[in-house]
């Protein structure tokens, strides 16, 4: 059985109003409620104190959502497309994912990383941090081709034996090679995984 959100009551006026217009489980920009009040700033203070509205950030905000667990947290997706001003053209995932690509990762993360073109930068928003990071490409769902490049991409970000995940890589890649593969290193290999992707290709060359 869900439970509704316990909330400060509201005395009738312009924050009762534009709370009526807020859905739970939905985050907002400040900008898409000034059309809902003519005292924008005051009112949404009004429904932060009373509950009805939790601050992610400076112009963002979230209406919770209760269920018979609690309150449940907001959609990484929804905080981050609000962010990006409505862009849905963004990756997020946590490094955690790279240990699914069988190089003898296994650290876990306490992190989201959000591929994007337009911001840069580690953000709190909420209780999370977001990790954004400007790509000229990123596929729009992970791959464990895509996985593999960008592991190698990131090797030095890594909490671990850096020299240890690129060797497990080279000794696997006469087994992982495909056209996949070599289509997504093509597309999302640094410099530095070109380089070691070229040197194991010549390798596989008979002399």
């Amino acid at each position: 059985m869900r439970t509704q959100p316990s909330h400060k009551p509201l005395q009738k006026g312009s924050a009762a109003t534009l709370a009526d217009h807020l859905r739970a489980g939905r985050v907002y920009r400040r900008e898409d409620l000034t059309r809902l009040s003519s005292a924008v700033d005051r009112d949404l203070g009004k429904l932060v104190a009373t509950g009805r509205l939790n601050k992610l950030a400076q112009g963002l905000y979230y209406a919770p959502k209760a269920s018979r667990f609690g309150p449940l947290p907001p959609d990484d997706a929804q905080v981050v497309q609000s962010f990006l001003r409505g862009d849905a053209d963004f990756l997020l995932f946590s490094p955690s994912a790279y240990n699914t690509v069988g190089l003898g990762t296994t650290q876990l993360y306490n992190r989201t990383l959000v591929y994007n073109r337009k911001r840069h930068g580690i953000f709190r928003l909420g209780k999370r941090e977001f990790d954004f990071r400007v790509k000229p490409r990123f596929p729009r769902q992970l791959t464990p081709e895509f996985l593999f490049v960008d592991l190698l991409n990131n090797l030095d970000d890594l909490a671990e034996d850096r020299d240890s995940v690129l060797e497990r890589a080279r000794v696997l890649w006469p087994s992982r090679v495909s056209p996949k593969l070599l289509q997504a290193v093509e597309l999302y290999g640094n410099a530095a995984t070109r380089k070691h992707i070229k040197e194991w290709m010549d390798d596989l060359v008979p002399a």
